[in-house]
C-alpha cells in the first residue's frame, strides 16, 4: 500500500481501474485462464495466478497492447521469484491473445460472479432482469453527493447535476477529498438510492430519531441537516467514531451511543426510528465489486438472522403511531421483503405504509407492489444508474 501512494496520480488512477475490473469480471477472467492450464497451480504459486488475473484483464478488457502485457506478467512473475512459471505465463497469456477475445464475447453477464449469487439473483427476478443487474455492475458508478444545503450552488461548484431526488450527481474522476467543499464540510458521498430511506420517516425537523446501525453516518448527517435531533446507535465504538469525525467535518451535531441494538432499551419510546441493517451489501457491487468474493449464501443467512432480532427490538422501542423505516443495501429478498414479512407475522401490532412516488424523485418504478422501496443497479440508467437498495415503512398501532 505504500509503494501504491508513491505511484504518480495518473498511474494510481490507472491501478485501481485494473483492480477493479479484474474484480468486477473475475468470473470470466477464471474461466479463460482455467481453460489454457492443464492442472490447478499449486497453493504456493497463488500469486502467479492473481498476475495473470491482471494481465488478462489488461489483455481482454482493457485493451492494453498485447507486448506489454505480456512482457510486464512475466517480469513480475520472475521478479517475485517464480521463475519456474515464467514459461506457463508467457503461453497462456500468448493464448488468451490469440482466443480469449472471442471467448470472452460468448461468455454472459452472470458468469463474472460466483453460482451462490447468480443462481439466487436469477430464482428473484429472473433471467433477463438478473442478466441485466450483473451487466451493470461491469460499469464504473458515477459519484453521488448529498448536501447541507444550497443544491443549485454546489451543482454548479462540482460541475454536478441535481437528480429529482436531491442527490447531486457527477463523473468520479479523481480523489473525492480533493474536490470543492470537501474540506470545508459543505457534502458528503452518498448513493442516491442510500439517501433515500431517511426521507421516509417524513419532516423531522425538531423530532427526536433514533438512527440504528448508525455508521458510517450518511443517514445521521441527512437526519441532522434535516433539524432532527438524532440519537446515532452503534455497536462498534471505532465505527461511531469515524461518524463522530464525518460529522465534526460537517459541521453537524448527533447524539452518539455504542450499543447493541437487538438489545438496547430507551428511556422514552421512540416516535421515529431508521434501521439500516447489516447485510451482504450486494446492492453496492458497482462500488464495491469485491463483495461478490467476500460473502456466500452462508453469509446471509445469519444475517437474515440478525436482521430478524434488530428489526424485533427496534419494534419494541417504537411509540404508538411512531414509524420505523427498516433497510438494507442487499438484492437478496431474504434481506428484504422476507424480513419484513416475517416481522409483520409476528407482530400484529405494527403494519406498513406504502411509499409514494413523489416520496422518491416520482421514479414509481423503484415501488415495489406492496409499497416498499426496490431499487436494482440497472435501473434508471439513463441517469447513470443506482445501487440495490431495499425500504419498507411501518408503523406501530
Amino acid at each position: 500500500m505504500t509503494g501504491w501512494r508513491k505511484l504518480p496520480e495518473r498511474d494510481r488512477g490507472f491501478a485501481r481501474l485494473l483492480v477493479a475490473t479484474a474484480l468486477r469480471r473475475l468470473g470470466h477472467v477464471d474461466r479463460l485462464i482455467d481453460s489454457c492450464i492443464d492442472k490447478p497451480l499449486p497453493a504456493k504459486a497463488a500469486v502467479v495466478y492473481d498476475i495473470l488475473r491482471l494481465a488478462a484483464t489488461e489483455l481482454l478488457i482493457l485493451g492494453v497492447a498485447p507486448h506489454a502485457a505480456v512482457d510486464s506478467a512475466v517480469t513480475l512473475v520472475r521478479s517475485r521469484g517464480f521463475e519456474p512459471f515464467v514459461k506457463l505465463t508467457n503461453a497462456v497469456l500468448r493464448r488468451l491473445d490469440r482466443e480469449g477475445r472471442g471467448e470472452i464475447l460468448t461468455l454472459s453477464a452472470l458468469d463474472a460472479l460466483p453460482a451462490w449469487l447468480g443462481d439466487g439473483w436469477r430464482a428473484a427476478y429472473g433471467e433477463a432482469t438478473a442478466q441485466a443487474i450483473a451487466a451493470a455492475g461491469f460499469v464504473e458508478p458515477p459519484l453521488d453527493i448529498s448536501v447541507k444545503n444550497d443544491p443549485e450552488g454546489w451543482a454548479k461548484r462540482l460541475g454536478a447535476t441535481i437528480l429529482p431526488t436531491g442527490t447531486l450527481r457527477r463523473a468520479f474522476d479523481g480523489r473525492v477529498e480533493a474536490l470543492p467543499g470537501f474540506a470545508e464540510g459543505g457534502w458528503w458521498v452518498q448513493d442516491m438510492a442510500a439517501a433515500l430511506p431517511a426521507r421516509l420517516l417524513g419532516p423531522v425537523a425538531g423530532r427526536r430519531v433514533i438512527d440504528l446501525c448508525a455508521a458510517p453516518g450518511g443517514k445521521t448527517a441527512q437526519l441532522a441537516a434535516a433539524g432532527a435531533e438524532v440519537l446515532a446507535v452503534d455497536r462498534s465504538k471505532p465505527r461511531l467514531q469515524r461518524l463522530e469525525r464525518n460529522l465534526a467535518r460537517l459541521g453537524l451535531v448527533a447524539a452518539t451511543k455504542v450499543a447493541d441494538a437487538t438489545e438496547m432499551k430507551l428511556d422514552s419510546p421512540a416516535e421515529a426510528i431508521l434501521l439500516d441493517a447489516p447485510c451482504s451489501a450486494t446492492g453496492t457491487i458497482r462500488r464495491h465489486p469485491d463483495i461478490p468474493w467476500l460473502k456466500n449464501a452462508a453469509d446471509t443467512a445469519a444475517l437474515s438472522a440478525l436482521q430478524d432480532r434488530l428489526i424485533a427490538n427496534a419494534a419494541r422501542m417504537l411509540a404508538p403511531g411512531g414509524v420505523l423505516v427498516f433497510c438494507t443495501c442487499s438484492l437478496e429478498p431474504s434481506e428484504g421483503p422476507d424480513r419484513v414479512a416475517a416481522a409483520l407475522a409476528s407482530d400484529p401490532g405494527l403494519s406498513r405504509v406504502p411509499i409514494r412516488p413523489e416520496e422518491v424523485g416520482g421514479f414509481a418504478e423503484l415501488i415495489t407492489p406492496e409499497g416498499d422501496l426496490r431499487s436494482r443497479p440497472d435501473q434508471l440508467a439513463n441517469l447513470g444508474g443506482v445501487d440495490g437498495f431495499y425500504a419498507c415503512r411501518l408503523i406501530r398501532a
